[in-house]
């Protein structure tokens, strides 16, 4: 539910805090005082388009917030986002005179996705104009799929039938491409059992060329280590003699000095050193071969990689990686040019998406069925006795939305065969047919609060009276808010807000203030009779007001 509503700066709003409460709440005033701006106020906190028109004349901002009591279905969907849960979900919109918007969830900076897929879950609202959409057979189709909830089996077929579009264009596009297609598979196939002939192993390149280098300089690599085996251990004058002699030296002294001790521990750190490279070495000479044959096959085994990347355009150490790519490629190549698989995947997406369609359909039709009798229904209370609607599925092409077009059609009176909504409806009888099939929506609606703004313009008499007890009697179910200039509609609500508008020195500013009895019984008097106010028009509201 909706609790609080606070707007700063805002088209002709300097600052109104609204505090609701459930039930049935209606806003009331002139012409242009700003009833709707409300509307669009809380639209646009819930995720609608702003633009810099709508801040008051010399703001530098405009905020809007509005406070909701936490839906225990939106729960989960906040702590997924780290938003909360907590009891109170508060959201705030900032626009400055620059264009740029800022939106907020529970303090946390947030897009208009956000917003909008809240305020989808929080508040349903009917526009003024929402008849005039009634005469589009796409908002005709969108509405019935909302009353028997099929939204989401309407989604699925039109995932269904995009499944099927695309699996399609696949084929034909082989079909088209075969040739093509082919040449590329025999030039993979050609590539692919080159390079497996070759077949490169990953870090081969890398080991090859080590062991080509070590196999080319093997004379060089002899005749350097055994010169330092030489210099480190020959049998006078060697590196390890001058080791020892300087141990022996340094440790004669040591009695003297003992500070010496670190020069002797290197000197014998050296000695070892130098004992163990000499060690190695000859190791290292037992191991190494002159081996003319191997460094031969190096050579060969070198050529043949570097001249199989330079063909490929690769580095050698690239290239297992291109015989994974071609042979992943090949693979490719090869579904493409499978009609018969690609053939039975059109086949099974449009079984597929016949069978959801095929449901939508059966769906649509029991909705339509119920739709069609609650709405005539409705229709004999809403000055429209003897006159029926029913809602027409045609089969059409299978496509995006199912397989049949939806027409709403209307009888305006009894003994007349139902027609086109656009061919037979007047404005007034529209506005009472969107009224009628919005409130009708609305009792099976999720969502905590309904907006009806000015949707019984068109309607008066005995007919006004009817709406407001149809909108007092959903407030039992919901919080029900309604803009509107009709007394019969105002005498049904719990709650009576009045918007007004008066000049100063900055222009035209909006004001909103909560009726209390006696203040009700003025504004539904001014509505029955204009500015001026009798003790007649005061005592009929009143009698509204008793009713």
């Amino acid at each position: 539910m909706l609790r609080l509503l606070h707007v700063r700066d805002f088209v002709i709003v300097e600052e109104a805090e609204i505090s609701f409460s459930p039930g049935f709440t209606v806003f009331s005033g002139e012409t242009g005082a700003g009833k709707s701006i409300l509307i669009d106020a809380l639209s646009l906190v819930l995720g609608a388009r702003s633009d810099t028109g709508l801040l008051r004349a010399g703001a530098e901002r405009a905020e809007i917030t509005a406070i909701f009591d936490t839906p225990a279905t939106l729960h989960d969907w906040l702590q997924e986002r780290e938003l909360g849960p907590s009891e109170d979900l508060v959201l705030r919109r900032i626009i400055d005179d620059q264009g740029r918007s800022k939106a907020y969830i529970n303090g946390v900076p947030s897009n208009l996705g956000m917003l909008r897929e809240l305020g989808s879950q929080l508040v349903d609202i009917h526009g003024q104009h929402a008849h005039q959409g009634l005469l589009m057979a796409a908002n005709q189709r969108d509405m019935l799929d909302q009353q028997g909830r099929l939204t989401d089996l309407a989604r699925e077929t039109r995932e269904a039938w995009q499944a099927w579009r695309r699996a399609a264009e696949e084929l034909d596009l082989a079909r088209r491409n075969a040739e093509s297609i082919q040449e590329k598979r025999d030039t993979l196939i050609w590539q692919l059992e080159e390079l497996t002939k070759l077949a490169p192993r990953p870090g081969e390149w890398e080991q090859i060329s080590n062991e080509q280098s070590r196999l080319a300089h093997g004379q060089a690599l002899v005749e350097g280590c055994g010169r330092a085996l030489t210099l480190l251990d020959d049998e006078s004058g060697s590196a390890i003699q001058a080791l020892n002699s300087a141990a022996q030296q340094i440790g004669q002294l040591l009695r003297h000095d003992a500070e010496l001790q670190t020069v002797l521990d290197a000197l014998e750190s050296a000695r070892i050193s130098a004992g163990e490279a000499v060690s190695d070495l000859n190791s290292y000479l037992d191991r190494l071969e002159l081996d003319p044959d191997a460094l031969a096959r190096a050579e060969r085994r070198v050529n043949e990689l570097f001249e199989a990347a330079r063909k490929y355009h690769v580095e050698p150490e690239e290239l297992p990686a291109l015989q994974e790519s071609l042979a992943a490629q090949l693979a490719e190549t090869e579904q493409a040019t499978d009609l018969a698989a690609l053939e039975s995947r059109v086949a099974a997406a449009k079984d597929a998406y016949q069978d959801v369609a095929g449901r939508l359909s059966k769906a649509r039709a029991k909705a339509a069925s119920t739709l069609s009798a609650e709405v005539t229904a409705a229709m004999q209370e809403l000055a429209m006795e003897g006159g029926s609607f029913e809602i027409v599925l045609e089969p059409c092409q299978p496509g995006p939305h199912g397989m049949e077009s939806v027409e709403f059609r209307v009888a305006g009176h009894a003994g007349t065969a139902p027609r086109p909504l656009a061919k037979v409806a007047s404005g007034g009888e529209l506005a009472r047919l969107s009224l009628a099939l919005s409130v009708i929506a609305s009792q099976a609606a999720q969502v905590p609060t309904l907006i009806f703004d000015e949707v019984d313009t068109g309607i008066g008499g005995a007919v006004a009276e009817v709406v407001g007890r149809l909108l007092h009697q959903l407030g039992s179910r919901h919080q029900v808010l309604c803009v509107t200039h009709l007394p019969q509609v105002a005498a049904r609500g719990n709650h009576h807000f009045q918007v007004s508008k008066s000049s100063t020195e900055n222009g035209t500013i909006s004001d909103i203030r909560r009726l209390d009895e006696q203040g009700r019984v003025d504004e539904i008097a001014r509505m029955l009779g204009g500015m001026t106010i009798t003790e007649t028009t005061r005592q009929h509201a009143s009698e509204m007001l008793a009713g």
